[in-house]
This record gives C-alpha cells, structure tokens and sequence, in this order.
C-alpha cells in the first residue's frame, strides 16, 4: 500500500512513481511530492527532459576535488587551483553549501576545506566519517599558517571544532573561529543570552 495516501494510488503509474521518488527527498512531503509531480506534467517537454538532463549531469559530471573536498567540476576545483587565492589560510566548513554562503559574502580570499557533516554520536557520526585525515595532511605541507574554523554556532559544530583544533595544535597552524555575536540591524532586547553574552566577549576597539 503506498504510504502517500488514495490519490497516488490512482493514479496512472508513472505519476505514482515520480511522487514516490520525489517523496524521497529531504524536506519533501507527501502533499510537495504530488505537486511537483503534477506540475511536471503541465510544462513543456522540453523543460521536463532540461531538468531530467541537470539532474543526470549533476551525477555524471560532478567530483570531489581532492584538495579541499568541495563538489566541482573539475580537479582541483576553480578556487584551489586559483593562483590569486590565499594559499595561506583554510576556512573549514560542514558542507558544500557553506561555501556558496561565504563566497557570496565576499569577504574571504582563502581556500576551503569541507568536512561533510559534523561529529555527532547520536546520529553514529564519529570523526573517522568525515574529511579530517584529508584536512591534517593539507596542513603537514607548511604552507596553512591559519586555518579558520567555520562550523554551526551549535553543539555538534563546536564539538567538532574543538576536536579539529585539538588535532591541529601540535603542527603549529594558527586556528581561529569565525565570531559571534548581534546580526547587523538586531535589536538587543530580542537577542537571547548567549548571543549577547559572545558579542560582548567578542568586542572590538573602536
């Protein structure tokens, strides 16, 4: 029986599986599945076999870069290989998409590192599971004098970076924390106690 409910099981059978497979995706319910299933079927066929034809692109034509472990298209990927990058400092992220969020920000000229995920006992993720071998050994070769570490403001985040600057201490790299604190434009009477207690901590002259 599917787990989707009477309409999908009504349906003509290559609906029902594209809801089913569009059910297995994060975030997507069974109410979203049937709609972008539904949606699907009313463009052109043309843009359906464009977005048939990304998704199998994004399987076929996408590598880890064996440098900093981002998704690109090629190895080393565009910011690795980039001779205007400061080749001196690594910023340290859980996942793929962190780096889009601090490349738009446009404030950073370093490399990259991508951990692919974070410690967390709870969900049976242990240090082995994520890209922190591949981190030391970038660090081994002298040229990192800093490496910033840019995971989640949350438990699992700080307990990884904790972990990571444990293992980094020992060569002699500098590491460093993104700060935090009072997002531009935030009221202080909005801003709960920890933010405002590391905003304080994290002040600077003026």
């Amino acid at each position: 029986m599917s787990p989707l409910n009477e309409p999908v099981t009504s349906a003509a059978a290559p609906v029902a599986r594209l809801i089913e497979e569009f059910h297995k995706l994060p975030g997507i319910g069974p109410k979203s599945a049937q709609r972008l299933t539904y949606y699907l079927l009313r463009v052109p066929a043309d843009e359906a076999r464009a977005l048939a034809q990304a998704i199998l692109e994004v399987k076929e034509k996408t590598v880890l870069c064996s440098v900093c472990q981002n998704i690109a298209d090629s190895d080393p990927c565009a910011i690795c290989s980039n001779p205007e990058r400061d080749h001196s400092a690594i910023c340290v992220v859980e996942e793929p998409l962190d780096i889009l969020a601090l490349e738009r920000a446009g404030a950073y000229r370093g490399l990259y590192h991508v951990l692919h995920g974070v410690i967390s006992p709870m969900d049976g993720i242990g240090p082995e599971d994520l890209k922190v071998q591949e981190l030391l050994s970038r660090l081994r070769s002298g040229d990192v004098h800093e490496v910033i570490m840019a995971t989640n403001p949350n438990l699992e985040g700080e307990a990884t970076a904790m972990y990571i600057a444990r293992l980094i201490s020992p060569l002699g790299v500098k590491v460093t924390r993104l700060a935090r604190g009072l997002p531009v434009g935030a009221d202080l009477e909005y801003a709960d106690n920890v933010t405002l207690a590391r905003a304080l901590e994290g002040r600077q002259e003026v």
